[in-house]
């Protein structure tokens, strides 16, 4: 039986094929305006605010509820 070697790119040129598509790639990125980024950050940082202010009420009721069932 034969064998087939099969050649592969060395290190060096699959190093250079993959910046090429990471290049290609970025210049598709539709990057946001310097104000869709505030707005988006600012929905974000009030979202976390009233999770986090949710799970504290949550917290704080159980934590209570479980104090007087277990007294």
């Amino acid at each position: 039986m034969e064998r087939h070697e099969v050649s592969r790119p060395g290190v060096m040129e699959r190093v250079r094929e993959f910046v090429k598509d990471v290049r290609s790639e970025s210049a598709k990125v539709s990057w946001p305006t310097r104000r869709e980024l505030r707005d988006s950050t600012i929905v974000v940082i009030v979202t976390v605010i009233i999770v986090t202010a949710f799970v504290g009420v949550v917290d704080r009721v159980l934590t209570l509820g479980v104090g007087l069932l277990f007294r």
